[in-house]
């Protein structure tokens, strides 16, 4: 099994958790938007795992639950949680892309770059700036 596809699996399963309390303080359009990044995570995931499973790999299951870098109690501090899950995911995609080819490389570029787009839209509803970065899933 590629590691790095098992590693951005296990990103997936993170972020997926962390939209829980994500969208536990969001209101209006932030918490649409966070439900639809959730389903874009389990979407993503779902894939993945049909992809490591089909030569007869076992992915990586869920950790019964994950600790989040920071405490999220209000809005400001899920839209910073969700940057922060968007920004990791994007760096376990970018890891994928250095040993994989073909269809598996093309799903490691479309997670990069779903994950830097939804990335970019929190950083915007949050007002933060810059709203992008230049090499989204490179760890500083």
């Amino acid at each position: 099994m590629n590691q790095q596809l098992a590693a951005a699996l296990a990103a997936e399963h993170a972020a997926i958790f962390a939209y829980g309390a994500i969208g536990a303080r969001l209101s209006g359009a932030a918490r649409r938007e966070a439900r639809e990044t959730e389903a874009a995570h389990r979407s993503r995931r779902d894939a993945l795992v049909i992809l490591l499973t089909r030569d007869g790999a076992t992915p990586p299951a869920p950790e019964p639950a994950y600790a989040l870098p920071h405490a999220v109690t209000d809005s400001a501090g899920a839209l910073r949680l969700a940057v922060t899950v968007e920004e990791r995911t994007a760096a376990a995609w970018r890891a994928a892309l250095a040993t994989t080819t073909g269809a598996e490389r093309e799903q490691a570029l479309a997670g990069l770059t779903d994950c830097a787009v939804r990335a970019t839209r929190f950083r915007r509803t949050a007002g933060t700036t810059p709203a992008t970065v230049p090499f989204p899933g490179r760890q500083t």
